[in-house]
Order: C-alpha cells, then sequence, then structure tokens
C-alpha cells in the first residue's frame, strides 16, 4: 500500500436513514487519487485504513467505498464528533493519510 499518501478534504457531515452512525462523503477526485494510490490492496469490502485529522482530534479507521455515493466514506465517531463539536449538516476539513494495515 502506498503508506503516506494524504489528502486535506472539506466534506459534509451526514447521518445514515434510520440509523446513528454519521459520515463524511470523501469529494470524488479524491476518493479516484486514493483508489490509485492503493489499487488492489484494500480490506475487507474495499476498505482503506487511513490516520484522519479532525481540528485536535487525530485516530485510525477505514474509508469504505459506497455506489450510492460513487466515492468513499467516512465514518465518524461519536468520540470525535462531540470532542469538535461536530453534527449533522456540518462541513468538516479532514486530513486523511493512508497507513499500513
Amino acid at each position: 500500500m502506498a503508506d503516506g499518501h494524504s489528502w486535506t478534504v472539506t466534506a459534509p457531515v451526514w447521518r445514515a436513514e434510520d440509523s446513528s452512525w454519521h459520515f463524511a462523503t470523501i469529494p470524488a477526485g479524491v476518493s479516484d487519487e486514493v483508489d490509485a494510490a492503493v489499487g488492489d490492496l484494500t480490506g475487507g469490502f474495499g476498505s482503506v485504513r487511513v490516520e484522519v485529522t479532525l481540528g485536535g482530534s487525530v485516530w485510525r479507521t477505514s474509508l469504505f467505498p459506497s455506489r450510492e455515493h460513487a466515492a468513499y466514506v467516512l465514518p465518524m465517531k461519536k468520540t470525535v464528533r462531540t470532542a469538535e463539536g461536530v453534527g449533522e449538516g456540518d462541513e468538516v476539513r479532514l486530513v486523511l493519510r493512508l497507513v499500513d494495515r
């Protein structure tokens, strides 16, 4: 995997229908660049391991491909949303960095 590649994006936070899960949709152009960087080296369900920075919060998680959004989506942990004062409908600035599994 192309460990170390990074991107800074602005993305809307949304809540999955009938769920408490919140996500941010990674812009299509960046999603394409992530695909090119990782090639066939994805995990289960096509996931891609990343380190994410939002404000003062840094955590490791996975991006997941979404057919509905034609892009990757990032699960937004409740602890991070609370710490950063982020809610549904907010635009967030994220720094994404690829990491090895």
